[in-house]
This record gives structure tokens, C-alpha cells and sequence, in this order.
């Protein structure tokens, strides 16, 4: 079953939300996109998605800036309430000096970049009318570390680079999600 155009767009909006959330660190927004016992999977992160956001806010808030590009996404609908799904993603991470997790980005002394590609392999449910993440696996295809100038974004001007929390001029376009 190939699902309806509106199924496949409440999953990509939830996929795109996902993505803003971790890169704003709008943690709050976790529980409106998973289903209260989903689990999820991704590198040194595995448990229920309480426990993912724990883990991911300690790899993601020490970054100085991250952005998770989303790419094609494939679907296998399972019935009209399941739905499997695969999307590419490559995600940049600016990292400091003394970034605190060494067994997920290497303490290099200077700010650099990592970037990892891979996939997120995810079974969505449709419950009560909603879809939300019932489970999820990331996988990496690759990453690399680059040294680089002016990643940090610290001599650019106020208002000119993003923010995270309200400020963020994106604010209104996921202030459903905000719940």
C-alpha cells in the first residue's frame, strides 16, 4: 500500500521537525514527535526516545552550532497505521576545544567541524489519527572531520546567524509543535 499524499506529509513534517528540534534544541518538542514508548538508535544513543533526548542534548548542547540537512525519503506503507520509512541526512557539527564526549567527537584543541552522513530507518505509527515515531534507527554511512576557519560565527553580527531558543525567526513556523 503506497499511503495517502496527506500520511506521507505528516510523516515528512514530523521527520522536518525532528531536525529543527535537535538543531535549535527545542528538547520540549520530542514528545509531540515520538509515541510515549517509542525507542530509538543512533551510535553510543540507545533506550526509549526520554532517555535518547538525555543522551542527545549531552552530544548536541556542548556543539557550538549543528544542522541536519534531510535528503530523500523512501516509504512502506504496512496497512493504512504503519508506515516504514528511510531518509538520508548528512549532519554538520561545529565542535569546540574540550568538547566533553570523546567517544562521539575527539577533543582536537580547536573549533572543527563533523560531519556525519547516514540514515535515519524509522517505523512510524498512526494512532488515535496521529502519526509519531515508534521507532527509530540512525545509521552512518560516513563522517569526517574538517579543521576550518570561522565556523563559530562569533564575529557575526547580532540578529545575522540563528539562535537557540526563542529568538530564532523560525519560532512561528513550528510554534504548533511547541505544544
Amino acid at each position: 500500500m503506497s499511503g495517502t499524499l496527506e500520511d506521507r506529509e505528516a510523516i515528512r513534517d514530523i521527520l522536518a521537525a525532528y531536525a529543527h528540534a535537535i538543531d535549535r534544541r527545542r528538547w520540549g518538542m520530542m514528545e509531540r514527535l515520538f509515541h510515549p514508548d517509542a525507542t530509538f538508535r543512533f551510535g553510543t544513543i540507545e533506550g526509549d526516545w526520554r532517555g535518547f533526548v538525555e543522551q542527545a542534548r549531552a552530544v548536541i548542547d556542548p556543539c557550538l552550532a549543528t544542522q541536519h540537512q534531510l535528503g530523500q525519503t523512501v516509504f512502506g506503507f504496512e496497512g493504512g497505521d504503519v508506515c516504514h520509512t528511510e531518509t538520508y541526512m548528512t549532519a554538520m557539527h561545529t565542535i569546540p576545544p574540550g568538547y566533553p564526549l570523546a567517544a562521539v567527537f575527539p577533543d582536537k584543541g580547536v573549533i572543527y567541524s563533523a560531519i556525519v552522513a547516514g540514515r535515519y530507518v524509522d517505523r512510524f505509527e498512526k494512532r488515535g489519527g496521529e502519526w509519531r515515531l515508534a521507532q527509530r534507527t540512525g545509521l552512518y554511512d560516513w563522517r569526517e572531520f574538517r579543521v576550518v576557519e570561522g565556523v563559530d560565527l562569533s564575529d557575526t553580527p547580532e540578529g545575522a546567524a540563528g539562535y537557540h531558543d526563542e529568538r530564532d525567526p523560525s519560532t512561528a513556523a513550528i510554534t504548533a509543535w511547541l505544544g
